[in-house]
C-alpha cells in the first residue's frame, strides 16, 4: 500500500532537500568506487597507450601498462577490472583457436595483474568475437550462428582464462546452454570458486559500436548479431534468460546495454534478489564524453548522475569507462 502524506502545509517536501547536508541524510541511494568494474583493452606490445577515437580518454594499453592501470585501479578503490584483447588480423581464424591458447593477451594480462597486483579481482569475456574472422560471437556455418558447436569452443576458451587465474568470467556469447556447460567444466577441473558473471540479456543493440572498434572486430564483422542477441523490444524475455543462467549456475547476472535498459535492471532485480549488473556499453560513454566535449553537457555531472541511476534501478555494479574519472570525481 502505498503511504500517505499529510497535506501542505503541515508536509512541506521541499525541507528534506534545504542543504547538502540534509539531502545527504535523505538520500535513498549511494554511489562509490566500490560499485564500479573498469572495462580496459589490451594489446600486444610494450610502454604502449594507443587512444581509441570513438572513445574519448579510453586507450588500448599493452599488458605492462594494463598492469599499471590494475594498480590505479587498487589504489582508486575500485575492485575489479575486466580485460577485453584487440587482436590482429593473424590472430583472426575461423577455428578461432587464439580464444584459449595459454598465451593469449588476455591470458597474459591476467597472470601480470596477479603477479603485480594480486587484491584486485580480474573478469574476463567469453566469447569468439575477439577471435573470429567473422567477427561473431559464434562458429559460422552456412550462414548461422552455431550453437552447440560454438559453446564446445567456449567451455576451452573458458578453462583456460580460469587457468591463468582469474576471479569472474563473463560469457558475453548469448548461446543457449553455455553457463550451465562451463559451469560443469569449471567444477571438474577443480575451479570451483571461480564466478560466472553472466552476460544474460544482452539486446542486439546499436551502441556496441566504438567497443567494435576498440577491440578491432567492426571490419571483421559480417551481417547482424540478431539472431542470438536479445530484441530491445522484448523484456519478459530477459527474466528467462536470466532465470535459466541463474539455474545453470551462474553467480550473478548481467543487463547490456544499461541506460536504455534501466527497466530490464529493475525488473531482474525485484524478481530474482540476485547479485545484477549492468555494463554502460561504449556508445553511452561515447555520448556523454562528446556532448561534454562539445560544451553542450557538464561531462562530470553528467557521469555521476548516469551512473547513479544503474544504482537506483537496482543494480549492485556497474561496468564503466568511467570507472577511474567516478572514483577521482567522488574522492
Amino acid at each position: 500500500m502505498r503511504p500517505t502524506i499529510g497535506p501542505f502545509p503541515a508536509t512541506r517536501l521541499r525541507r528534506t532537500r534545504k542543504s547538502a547536508a540534509i539531502r545527504a541524510l535523505v538520500a535513498e541511494n549511494s554511489l562509490s568506487a566500490s560499485d564500479m568494474i573498469w572495462p580496459v583493452f589490451v594489446r600486444d606490445g610494450e610502454g604502449i597507450e594507443e587512444p581509441v577515437p570513438s572513445m574519448p580518454g579510453v586507450v588500448r594499453r599493452s599488458v605492462d601498462r594494463v598492469v599499471e592501470a590494475a594498480r590505479e585501479a587498487a589504489d582508486l578503490g575500485i575492485p575489479a577490472i575486466c580485460l577485453f584483447p584487440y587482436t590482429g588480423d593473424a590472430h583472426r581464424t575461423a577455428d578461432c583457436a587464439e580464444a584459449w591458447n595459454p598465451d593469449n593477451l588476455s591470458n597474459r594480462a591476467t597472470r601480470a595483474i596477479k603477479a603485480g597486483v594480486p587484491d584486485i579481482a580480474i573478469m574476463t569475456d567469453v566469447a569468439l568475437d575477439p577471435y573470429s574472422d567473422t567477427g561473431h560471437d559464434g562458429f559460422v556455418r552456412d550462414g548461422e550462428i552455431v550453437n552447440d558447436e560454438t559453446t564446445e569452443a567456449l567451455i576451452k576458451q573458458a578453462l583456460s582464462q580460469a587457468e591463468a587465474g582469474v576471479d569472474i568470467i563473463g560469457p558475453s556469447d548469448m548461446m543457449d546452454g553455455r553457463i550451465g556447460a562451463i559451469r560443469a567444466a569449471l567444477e571438474a577441473k577443480d575451479h570451483k570458486n571461480v564466478l560466472l558473471l553472466s552476460y544474460a540479456a544482452k539486446y542486439a543493440s546499436a551502441f556496441y559500436g566504438p567497443f567494435r572498434d576498440a577491440v578491432g572486430a567492426s571490419g571483421a564483422l559480417k551481417g547482424d548479431k540478431k539472431t542470438y542477441q536479445m530484441n530491445p523490444a522484448n523484456s519478459d524475455e530477459a527474466l528467462r534468460l536470466v532465470e535459466r543462467d541463474l539455474s545453470e549456475g551462474a553467480d550473478m547476472v548481467m543487463i547490456k546495454p544499461g541506460m536504455p535498459y534501466l527497466d530490464i535492471c529493475r525488473r531482474v532485480k525485484d524478481t530474482f534478489g540476485a547479485p545484477t549488473f549492468a555494463y554502460q556499453v561504449s556508445g553511452e560513454y561515447a555520448m556523454i564524453k562528446a556532448a561534454a566535449q562539445n560544451g553542450w553537457i557538464d561531462g562530470d555531472k553528467a557521469m555521476v548522475e548516469s551512473l547513479m541511476a544503474f544504482k537506483r534501478a537496482g543494480c549492485d555494479g556497474v561496468l564503466s569507462y568511467f570507472a577511474p574519472d567516478l572514483a577521482r570525481a567522488l574522492a
